[in-house]
């Protein structure tokens, strides 16, 4: 069974970037304000979780980091692959400190969900920017 499937390409840009702005905006909130990060964390009802990883402070600034780090390329299409599962892994314990502890009901846990399934087309599919590189050379 080798079903072809076609996914437009200008689909799956729109994809990255609306994925990526809320990792950028996230590590630079986390950069410029880890002391709330911390508060977050420590007032968490998962917050121990975190505290097994190191000083609430410290992974805050250090998450703010990973979040750059994997939103960035994930935006410019660089790496994609590389930058989505950084973005996973750094999302696991932030998701399981923050918001798994308030109940499955809660909207922020389903939108974490949402998240990891953003990631994981890209984890899996590996996207390349063809949809730029094929427009430039149609128009010549």
């Amino acid at each position: 069974m080798n079903k072809s499937i076609q996914v437009n390409s200008f689909s799956v840009h729109l994809l990255r970037i609306c994925l990526s702005g809320i990792f950028i905006t996230a590590g630079i909130s986390h950069l410029v304000a880890p002391d709330k990060v911390a508060d977050r964390i420590q007032a968490a009802q998962l917050g121990y979780f975190a505290t097994l990883f190191g000083n609430p402070f410290l992974l805050g600034i250090l998450s703010g980091y990973a979040l750059l780090i994997g939103g960035i390329p994930l935006l410019l299409g660089i790496f994609t692959r590389w930058s989505a599962l950084l973005l996973f892994l750094v999302l696991i314990p932030i998701t399981i400190t923050i918001q798994l502890g308030n109940g499955i009901a809660y909207g922020p846990l389903w939108k974490n969900i949402a998240l990891f399934g953003g990631l994981l087309f890209f984890i899996i599919n590996n996207p390349k920017t063809e949809f730029f590189l094929r427009n430039k050379s149609q128009k010549s």
